[in-house]
Formats: C-alpha cells, sequence, structure tokens
C-alpha cells in the first residue's frame, strides 16, 4: 500500500469496493473512514451509473478490488469505460500486481510476456487455449484458483512443449509466498509432493518455446492460432498467406503440433 494511495482514500467522499466486509478491515487499519459502496461482477453497471451520478455531482470515487489492480483479472472495466463515456477522467494509482511481481522474480528472460489471466475452467477449453498460445513469442502468464491448479498444471504440462520452464509463484506478498522455478513437466509432481503447495492464489509462468527451425515467431503464433480452429492444411494456407512464411514448413510444423 503506498502513501499515495492511502491519501487517495483518505480524501475521496466514497470508496468503491469489490467487497465492502473485506475492504473495510483495510480501511480500519489506516483509520480511514471514508464511505464504501459495492462494486463487484455482479453489479457493475447499476453501481457504475451511481459512481456517476456522484461524479456529476462534484464529488470524487476511488476504486478497489479484493487484492491486486482493479480491471486486471478483477472487476473495473466496465465500469471505468462507463466513466469514461460520461465525460469523467480516471487516474491509476499504481499498486501491487501479482503478473508483474512474479515477473520480477522468475528469472526468466524470454524480452517479452504475454499476460492471459485465468484459462478456461474446463479441461478440454483450457487445452484449447493453451494450444492457440503456443506461439506467442514470451513468457506466458497465468492466475489460477487453489481448486484448479492441479488440472491447470497437468493441462500446461500436456499441452505445452516438454522443453519449457514454468515458475509457480503463490501468494505472492503474503506470509506464506514461494515462488519456485522447474522443467515444466515436473510441476504436476511437484505440486502434489507437499499439500500445502496447493493452498493460496496462484501466479504461472511459462517460458517462451524455442522457436521452430525455420520458422520465423510471427508464423508460429499465426499457425497456433489457426490450428486451434481449423484443419491442418486449411490452417497451414492461411498462415503462410498471412506471414509470408513457406506453406510446406507450416504444413510440417502443423503436422508436428498437430500431432503433439
Amino acid at each position: 500500500m503506498s502513501l499515495r494511495a492511502l491519501a487517495v482514500l483518505k480524501a475521496v467522499d466514497a470508496v468503491a469496493a469489490e467487497d465492502t466486509r473485506h475492504s473495510q478491515k483495510l480501511l480500519d487499519a489506516f483509520g480511514i473512514t471514508t464511505r464504501l459502496v459495492a462494486l463487484h461482477e455482479h453489479n457493475e453497471q447499476a453501481a457504475a451509473g451511481q459512481v456517476i451520478r456522484m461524479l456529476e455531482e462534484g464529488r470524487h470515487v476511488a476504486l478497489i478490488t479484493d487484492a491486486g489492480t482493479p480491471a486486471v483479472s478483477d472487476p473495473g472495466a466496465r465500469a471505468v469505460a462507463r466513466i469514461q463515456e460520461a465525460g469523467f477522467p480516471v487516474v491509476p494509482v499504481p499498486g501491487a500486481c501479482a503478473a508483474i511481481a512474479a515477473l520480477s522474480a522468475s528469472g526468466l528472460a524470454d524480452g517479452h510476456f504475454h499476460f492471459h489471466g485465468f484459462l478456461p475452467t474446463k479441461s478440454a477449453a483450457r487445452k484449447a487455449q493453451l494450444d492457440a498460445l503456443r506461439g506467442v513469442p514470451g513468457t506466458l502468464v497465468f492466475y489460477e484458483a487453489p481448486h484448479r491448479i492441479a488440472e491447470c498444471l497437468d493441462d500446461i504440462a500436456a499441452t505445452l512443449e516438454p522443453g519449457r520452464q514454468i515458475v509457480v509463484a503463490r501468494e505472492l506478498t503474503k506470509m506464506f509466498e514461494q515462488i519456485a522455478r522447474m522443467p515444466l513437466l515436473d510441476a504436476p509432481a511437484w505440486l502434489a509432493a507437499d499439500p500445502n503447495r496447493s493452498r493460496g492464489e496462484f501466479v504461472l509462468l511459462v517460458s517462451a518455446a524455442p522457436p521452430a527451425e525455420g520458422l520465423p515467431p510471427e508464423a508460429e503464433r499465426v499457425l497456433g492460432l489457426l490450428l486451434a480452429e481449423l484443419p491442418v492444411k486449411q490452417a497451414a494456407k492461411l498462415a503462410a498467406a498471412i506471414t509470408g512464411a513457406p506453406k510446406n514448413a507450416l504444413y510440417e510444423r502443423a503436422l508436428e503440433l498437430r500431432e503433439g
């Protein structure tokens, strides 16, 4: 919690919070008496209207979520859009972000990263989305909940290339923080070795795949996306038209990906 954030929470007329009961503990801890109003995924449109009415009356409102940054895999994006459309400025107050905190301690040096957030909850949809992300030229960053972490790691290990590294970061900035880096295929066994490793909120960072010989990273990425929706031959033909990479090389790579 930064000094600027504390100053903002004290100065505004209301704080829109994902869970007012949870956020009240935060305000109490810093002696802040600002009024709380609820703004969460189930009432975001209605709550945004309430916030706009307050702004029209000349009042100032802060937006917080239970943890992390509003509108980043948390409620807030729709409210922000409506408030901007109403002509009011939205001012970011930077704070802790699990994805960036995990990246800074990961040791992965891919140069780029792709923040995906939460994967689908069903295994088939999760694998399809992972397959589409194969060609992304950078570290893949996912969030995951404790009750799905084992299934998620199983699917990542089964879908992405075995030569990748994975960093499992849980409970960042909290009492039981843990950051572990390992070969991707070792992750399911590492998790199963200690029940405590399945507790908390997770950030998963998967290193970029080594580029396929003869194919530029962008062609690999486009091919992976097309393969998630199209047959091998059609995906290779379209990828060649889009990227200019050799169609035969794309076809051979598509066969490898599909068989893998």
